[in-house]
């Protein structure tokens, strides 16, 4: 089934042409990734498919009464509401069915109106929206409901409206970057929402493993043009690379006929007759084929930094806490010269304040920090750059330096490293209050490096960074010789560039292991499974639950059949309660009476049998 058309759009900018005369379509159950460099076109596209924007030519045709959701990277919401009003304030079509229930149950003698509801309720699973919300807004760390949107952080803000997105069961939803201010728990429980989901996806984001594990469907915008690729990120890649090589063949055969013709064209005498004409005006067909030229970069660097000693960084049984919270408790570490160390952990368990008590811009409450004396520190934060009004690209990263030495006696000059980081030399004289998000990281990036730091630590590096970028920066780091320390909820990016990771527990606890992300992953996932095998294999005595007096946690599905009992309790009396009020109402013959009584037995019934299983679950959360 097609949700959406999409016929022979181009959008430009000015003489820029993003993209001209694309055309194709999203059908139910495709989960699509959208890839393109950052700056050719990728916020348009989304805007265009969204409605916020319309293309320059074509069109855009999406099947009648398909439910289309869109999840901008800043979305707007009323500040005033609190985050529970923000989801029922909400143009959610499952409000609405709620809502028409609500008002059936004040009229019980309208029953054709109660059964449309009560059939709508079912239809959309409406019974358990509540619970649905609650449960997306916890797994998205939004606990406290009543919290203003005012007082929410632009990440908080994000989740909210990812959940309001979730909750809206669209057929297609449209999606900027919805791993951006997730921590790894919360991509991964993401991760399996949507594998699980009969939901249909188009979507941008740098998140490879997200790509991965979600995606059935890579769509790039490369050069202006469209293309396909039915599978995962893994296909993509590998397919890309053999049509880029086969571009390379086909660019260095246009070159050589290119050549040829050049000769003829030279050869030829003024006057053309019309097979000639015919020929130049293939020539410069020849000619666009053999000039073209792929705009990827690679950082091959030969850095000549200042060489570590054997004492790098020293950690001394430090320890910090902030009131009653302890974040870590006489942590003892050596860094080592080429070490690799990826950081993981929720939020709030010190990953920031540790990498801040490192470089010295924080004291520990006890223990010390010993720095080696040739340690030049490079340090990347999430608070980005500063930006000065009227100052240009290049001005910027000359503040901090005009160029990285090399081995053999090179250097690499600010232009040439921005050129290297995509920024082409008639952007690099832009005013920096015109850059994206993305341009600005890369920016500070930029800013960080020409330092030429031999202990370069990076808090988020990733975020706001588009595909190709994050491969630049990979490339540059899998070659940088000194220390590199990286906190990234990136799985792709982290598994790349760490051999070993500091794992932040919480309540002081840091553990080291010995490995990338995915082997962490794994080993957690052994240990898991290894756990409940033994708690599965050990007999438990069966208990009476009537008599079970001992204090008895309920299990997560426990739980919602708890929530869902109360609503199906209440639903059933209703029913009761109309069926009842009809005896009165109704002239029904003796039979029909006979007929209707065997209907209500049969609720009252049920409102026992599930009244009596919602004693047997209360009873367990008794203390």
């Amino acid at each position: 089934m097609n949700y959406l058309s999409v016929e022979n759009i181009s959008k430009s900018y000015g003489e820029r042409v993003l993209f001209r005369d694309i055309s194709f379509g999203i059908n139910a159950g495709q989960k699509i990734g959208f890839v393109a460099k950052n700056g050719t076109g990728k916020t348009s596209m989304l805007n265009i498919l969204s409605g916020a924007d319309t293309p320059d030519s074509g069109s855009v045709v999406y099947r009648k009464n398909v439910k289309v959701a869109f999840l901008s990277q800043e979305p707007d919401l009323d500040p005033k509401l609190s985050i529970e009003e923000t989801i029922f304030s909400s143009d959610n079509h499952i409000l609405t069915v709620i809502s028409n229930y609500e008002k059936a149950l004040l009229h019980p003698e309208d029953s054709e109106a109660y059964q449309r509801a009560f059939d709508a309720m079912d239809a959309h699973q409406a019974w358990d929206f509540e619970t649905l919300y609650k449960q997306i807004l916890f797994k998205l760390k939004l606990e406290d409901l009543s919290q203003k949107v005012s007082s929410l952080s632009g990440g908080q803000k994000k989740r909210l409206a990812l959940t309001n997105a979730l909750l809206a069961q669209p057929d297609l939803l449209i999606m900027d970057e919805p791993t951006n201010h997730l921590d790894l728990e919360m991509i991964e429980w993401l991760e399996s929402f949507f594998s699980k989901e009969n939901i249909t996806l188009f979507m941008v984001t740098h998140d490879r493993y997200f790509l991965e594990r979600v995606c059935n469907e890579i769509v790039e915008l490369d050069e202006g043009k469209l293309y396909s690729y039915k599978g995962n990120y893994s296909y993509y890649l590998e397919k890309r690379d053999a049509r880029i090589e086969t571009e390379a063949i086909n660019t260095a055969k246009a070159k050589q006929l290119y050549k040829s013709e050049l000769e003829w064209m030279r050869r030829q005498p003024k006057a053309r007759t019309t097979k000639s004409k015919s020929r130049i005006d293939d020539f410069q067909e020849i000619k666009s084929r053999a000039h073209q030229r792929r705009n990827d970069h690679e950082v091959e660097l030969e850095l000549n930094m200042e060489r570590l000693g054997t004492k790098v960084v020293e950690l001394h049984g430090i320890s910090k806490s902030f009131g009653d919270k302890l974040l870590f408790d006489r942590f003892s570490y050596n860094f080592l010269r080429g070490e690799r160390m990826g950081m993981i952990g929720k939020n709030g368990t010190g990953k920031s304040t540790f990498l801040n008590i490192v470089t010295g811009a924080l004291k520990p409450d006890t223990g010390k920090v010993v720095i080696g004396e040739t340690v030049h520190f490079g340090y990347y934060t999430q608070s980005g750059i500063s930006i000065k009004e009227g100052q240009k690209v290049i001005d910027v990263v000359r503040e901090y330096g005009d160029y990285i030495p090399l081995k053999k006696g090179r250097q690499i000059s600010a232009q040439q490293l921005l050129e290297r980081f995509l920024f082409d030399r008639k952007k690099q004289y832009d005013y920096v209050e015109k850059l994206s998000g993305g341009e600005r990281k890369r920016l500070y990036l930029c800013t960080v490096l020409i330092r030429n730091p031999n202990f370069l630590i990076l808090d988020e590096p990733t975020n706001d960074l588009d595909i190709v970028t994050l491969n630049v920066l990979e490339n540059f780091l899998l070659d940088f010789p000194g220390c590199i320390v990286v906190v990234s909820h990136d799985r792709y990016f982290m598994d790349k560039i760490v051999d070993h990771l500091l794992v932040f527990k919480g309540d002081g606890v840091i553990d080291d292991f010995p490995g990338n992300y995915s082997d962490y992953r794994s080993y957690e996932d052994s240990a898991t499974q290894a756990r409940q095998l033994s708690e599965s294999s050990t007999p438990k005595p069966k208990n009476n639950w009537k008599e079970d007096t001992s204090k008895a946690r309920l299990s997560y599905n426990e739980q919602k059949e708890y929530a869902k009992l109360e609503k199906e309790i209440a639903k059933l009396e209703s029913e009761r309660e109309v069926l009842q009020n009809k005896f009165a109402t109704e002239g029904w013959d003796g039979e029909e009476i006979d007929k209707q009584s065997q209907k209500l037995q049969e609720i009252i019934d049920r409102i026992d049998d599930k009244t009596e299983r919602w004693f047997e679950l209360s009873a367990k959360l008794e203390v």
